[in-house]
């Protein structure tokens, strides 16, 4: 005889009373125990064959507000006939439905199951019964799902089968599937209880009590299985993706980097006329950028920074460019938008830090007028920074990259020369992915030109880098589609390991 525990003795008792087969449910009950423990009292009896289990699905059926609504004052046509049989088997559909006082959205529903039922007649206009009906077998259901609570479709008969379809169609009721379990002893499992079985009371925690008394000889004390599968325990954590960024933050700090931070609407002279960027650019455009409505204009700097930027623009001012050699427009230049890079943010602050050194980097959310696909988001994140110092060259911007994307775990990095449009000379940063076999590009990167510079009196060499963050989130995360970032999909999110490395 295997050696049961207090709870596996229970059960097999109660099953014993209980005809050797029974519902979990009806086993708690008659043993008194909570249906966890029977559960678990049966999976050790089940590993010793004293019992086996049986599984049936069950739908369960029950009414919904409207369908309650209607087992309370009667569906519409039964309504609209009680009506026409006060006044006299015929009339108008007016005054029917008046005397009904049925609400305007069910008339066409009553006059349409009147006619399907074959209750009624309509003929231009005129409501003839003909004949009173007895309770048809949706409306018998209605009341005794009304009166119970809840039925289980599969031990209707074949008539309340047709009316569950009729009322479903209706959307009067809900369903719910649901999973029956059954235990039943098996043959060595009434061997055993036709022996006998005394349950022994167990204990499942020691105290000090019994071992001062000495009664811990006397009692017996639970066996725990330790190596049992322990309960799921879906603890909360940092989204994947803002695990990430948050390193990246850690990073720069790291490397004595100073974060910044900025309002996402920002006005068209920092957004672009700061940088460079002609009026008539067609990133400008609104099939790019969003431009807000209400309010659509915002506030400039003081006169001096308009006034240099406005000077660049046109003809170069101090820095011996001919500049876009345009007429710069300031009411342009107040457009309010949502940010289409965090370098709006970043030459606003280069604005009024214009003293060496300056090392800060930002991340934060973007926006621009994209096609959503499996690449492209119209709002996404940007990271960025800048080093302002006397005589960093290029080279230092190369070896500041190469060692965050190390920190990172990329460890071989290319940089090719490109072009952008506030730097110059410009360069793309390039990194291999072992898992693609392949080279991706991910920061561009630069030294800002003296037109961009100029204007607000920084007079010193200035490092310059952003790009689009989500790209090197995806290549961390083994990502082919940047939808899924955003989609909140819990199983992706716990499957995926805190430590990414």
């Amino acid at each position: 005889m295997p050696e049961l525990r207090e709870n596996e003795q229970k059960t097999l008792l109660a099953l014993e009373k209980l005809k050797g087969r029974a519902s979990v449910e009806q086993i708690a009950k008659t043993a008194g125990l909570a249906h966890a423990a029977v559960m678990r009292a049966f999976l050790t009896l089940t590993e010793n064959k004293l019992t086996r289990t049986h599984e049936k699905k069950q739908t369960i059926i029950m009414l919904n507000t409207e369908g309650e609504s209607y087992a309370s004052i009667g569906l519409p046509e039964r309504r609209l006939l009680n009506a026409m049989v006060n006044l006299g088997g015929e009339t108008k559909v007016n005054v029917a439905v008046e005397e009904a006082g049925l609400e305007k959205q069910f008339i066409s529903v009553a006059l349409g199951w009147l006619n399907r039922k074959g209750w009624a007649t309509i003929e231009q206009g005129n409501l003839k019964s003909l004949k009173e009906p007895q309770q048809g077998d949706d409306e018998k259901l209605l009341k005794l799902l009304s009166e119970k609570g809840s039925l289980v479709v599969e031990e209707l008969d074949q008539e309340f089968g047709k009316a569950v379809t009729v009322l479903k169609g209706r959307k009067l009721v809900e369903t719910e599937e649901k999973t029956i379990r059954e235990l039943e002893l098996t043959d060595d499992g009434w061997n055993l209880v036709n022996k006998g079985i005394q349950v022994q009371e167990e204990i499942s925690q020691l105290t000090p009590e019994l071992i001062r008394t000495g009664n811990w000889r006397n009692v017996k004390l639970r066996k725990f299985n330790v190596e049992a599968p322990g309960p799921e325990v879906l603890l909360g954590k940092i989204h994947p993706a803002q695990q990430i960024i948050q390193e990246i933050r850690e990073i720069f700090l790291e490397m004595g980097f100073t974060e910044i931070r900025g309002s996402i609407v920002q006005t068209a002279f920092w957004n672009f006329d700061a940088l460079f960027q002609p009026q008539d650019h067609p990133a400008r455009d609104m099939v790019d950028t969003f431009y807000l409505s209400k309010p659509n204009k915002g506030k400039l700097p003081d006169k001096k920074n308009v006034e240099a930027v406005a000077c660049t623009h046109e003809n170069g001012g101090t820095t011996g460019s001919r500049g876009w050699e345009y007429s710069w427009s300031p009411e342009e230049a107040k457009r309010l938008l949502l940010r289409t890079h965090t370098t709006a943010e970043t030459i606003r602050y280069l604005s009024e830090h214009n003293e060496p050194p300056v090392k800060v980097f930002s991340v934060d959310r973007v926006y621009r007028n994209e096609k959503l696909d499996y690449k492209h988001l119209a709002e996404f994140h940007q990271i960025e920074g800048i080093i302002m110092d006397k005589k960093v060259t290029l080279r230092d911007l190369m070896g500041t990259l190469t060692e965050f994307y190390y920190k990172l775990g990329l460890e071989k990095v290319q940089f090719w020369p490109s072009y952008f449009p506030y730097t110059e000379p410009s360069m793309q940063s390039t990194v291999y992915v072992p898992e693609l076999n392949s080279w991706v590009e991910l920061c561009g990167m630069g030294i800002f030109r003296p037109e961009v510079l100029a204007p607000f009196g920084v007079k010193h060499p200035v490092l310059a880098w952003g790009g689009g963050l989500e790209r090197l989130i995806l290549l961390k995360l083994g990502l082919e589609d940047i939808r899924m970032l955003y989609k909140n999909d819990l199983g992706w999110i716990r499957r995926t390991p805190i430590c990414q490395r």
